[in-house]
């Protein structure tokens, strides 16, 4: 052990420190098609994250399990918060200005 780690503190193994986490519930997010009006769940993997410059740019998709529609919805700051957080893959828009 280092002189500069507190007196006191073990250092640990990865393997050790993430052992706890073998049985992590898969994050699962609610949404409803507005074309057939179904309500289901969807995993994080069914779900894309877009982040553009403004909000009209912001928004997630996802295609309906029911019917098979495209569904895009738009975004704001607490949405992307929970995609993000809940493992939903993201895209970063980026202005060609």
């Amino acid at each position: 052990m280092s002189e500069s780690v507190a007196a006191g503190v073990q250092e640990m193994s990865v393997a050790t420190a993430f052992a706890g986490m073998r049985n992590v519930v898969p994050v699962v997010f609610r949404a409803g098609c507005p074309d057939c009006r179904a309500r289901f769940e969807l995993g994080a993997s069914a779900l894309r994250l877009a982040i553009g410059a403004s909000s009209r740019t912001t928004f997630y998709s996802f295609t309906c399990p029911e019917c098979g529609a495209v569904v895009r919805k738009p975004a704001g700051e607490r949405i992307v918060e929970l995609l993000t957080g809940g493992g939903v893959r993201t895209l970063r828009l980026h202005s060609t200005v």
